[in-house]
């Protein structure tokens, strides 16, 4: 009988650890048919310049949300944990982010980045057509489509090394940061919806 309550509180255990990627799954799911249905709907009958100008957009935001993910990892719980108890503005968030860093991870770098890249290829197939729109020779469709993909890849590439070494190095101060806007936006509007 013991042996059977073990196994019970195991198993009860393990469905609330996972809870957490069941929820991911639900809202990468939604959130990827949204922006799947912008992707082609508005990204498709846009012209090099628009298309262009929303693939930099987006590789703006994989490249960010990235950023966060590895700096929330790689953050300090006790330095957090000492900063909320000498008063510092924004710890209390950001000691919370360091607890919850695996979700906050898995939305920033999978979800978001997920998302992003997703659109950036919508991006990039709309620039392709536009300027491709008027050749029928397949190796020059072809080469300008390699290219095009090779562009995006490599930028993308390009400023997340960089955000890399910036999370890593800084991570207790980019997180701060986030906390204190986090603390003015939605943790702000929770403790009004609490007042009233």
């Amino acid at each position: 009988m013991k042996r059977y309550n073990k196994v019970s509180i195991a198993s009860y255990n393990g469905a609330k650890k996972y809870r957490w990627a069941i929820k991911m799954f639900v809202i990468a799911i939604c959130m990827s048919l949204f922006f799947g249905f912008i992707s082609q709907t508005l990204l498709s009958s846009m012209g090099v310049i628009i298309a262009s100008i929303c693939i930099c957009i987006f590789i703006f935001f994989n490249v960010l949300f990235d950023m966060l993910g590895i700096a929330v990892a790689s953050a300090d719980s006790e330095v957090f944990e000492r900063w909320d108890k000498e008063g510092v503005k924004g710890a209390t968030v950001g000691l919370n982010l360091c607890k919850n860093s695996e979700k906050m991870c898995s939305f920033c770098a999978d979800v978001v980045g997920d998302i992003c890249s997703t659109l950036c290829g919508a991006g990039g197939a709309c620039v392709v057509a536009t300027i491709t729109s008027s050749s029928i020779n397949k190796n020059f469709i072809i080469f300008v489509s390699i290219m095009v993909s090779a562009v995006i890849a490599g930028v993308t590439i390009f400023f997340k090394a960089i955000m890399k070494e910036m999370a890593l190095k800084k991570s207790n101060k980019i997180i701060l940061k986030l906390s204190l806007i986090l603390e003015k936006t939605l943790y702000h509007e929770k403790k009004e919806k609490r007042k009233k």
